[in-house]
């Protein structure tokens, strides 16, 4: 019986920028038998690194008798990468082609998207370490100039918000005064992201 269960559980394997938000949904809804493994958050800026540590992950997980896994990443910026991982190993991922859509919905997402090209979007995560993510990676702590370089083709800041949490708020609202962009407010809750998990983790439930 314990071996059928432990078969029986769901392993993902998730980018660290969305630990948080992957165990709200599995407290949320009682996915007990869903373990969660990540990878750095901070490879949202280096997403190259992305695909090899994915093989080495699955690969450790299916060694370690996991049997169902399940790809807590979009696409990511890999260039096909993670699409080709999961078509060899046979599981799946998160639809769509980063979080800021899946948060958001990707269908509503990629419909909005055209008409927000000069939008720069953050999440509870980047909004959090906006300094480990924006700042430093681009070195604008350093080099101030560097800003308007960067960011001069940008006219805002939208803040993609999965919890209603007013210190995130006014910290996103201080990141598009620093990068001098407008900003706007868009609460998303957990977007596809909630029902992707479930649906993944209903597949292989334990029995009772």
């Amino acid at each position: 019986m314990e071996q059928r269960i432990k078969s029986e559980k769901v392993h993902v394997i998730a980018c660290g920028a969305i630990a948080r938000e992957i165990l709200a949904v599995k407290a949320r809804n009682g996915l007990d038998h869903l373990t969660l493994e990540c990878l750095p958050a901070i490879w949202h800026v280096w997403p190259e690194r992305i695909a090899p540590a994915l093989r080495e992950k699955i690969a450790e997980a299916r060694a370690s008798g996991h049997e169902n896994i399940f790809i807590g990443y979009a696409e990511c910026g890999t260039q096909g990468e993670i699409d080709k991982i999961c078509r060899e190993e046979g599981i799946e991922r998160l639809s769509g082609p980063h979080c800021y859509a899946f948060f958001t919905g990707t269908e509503k997402f990629l419909a909005e998207c055209e008409m927000e090209f000069t939008a720069f979007y953050l999440t509870d995560l980047i909004t959090r370490q906006f300094e480990a993510f924006v700042i430093e990676p681009l070195k604008l702590d350093r080099h101030p100039e560097l800003r308007d370089m960067v960011f001069g083709n940008y006219t805002k800041i939208v803040y993609l918000a999965q919890t209603e949490d007013a210190e995130l708020q006014a910290k996103a609202k201080w990141a598009a005064d620093y990068l001098k962009l407008d900003y706007e407010y868009r609460f998303t809750g957990y977007g596809d992201l909630q029902p992707e998990l479930v649906a993944a983790a209903r597949v292989t439930q334990p029995a009772a």
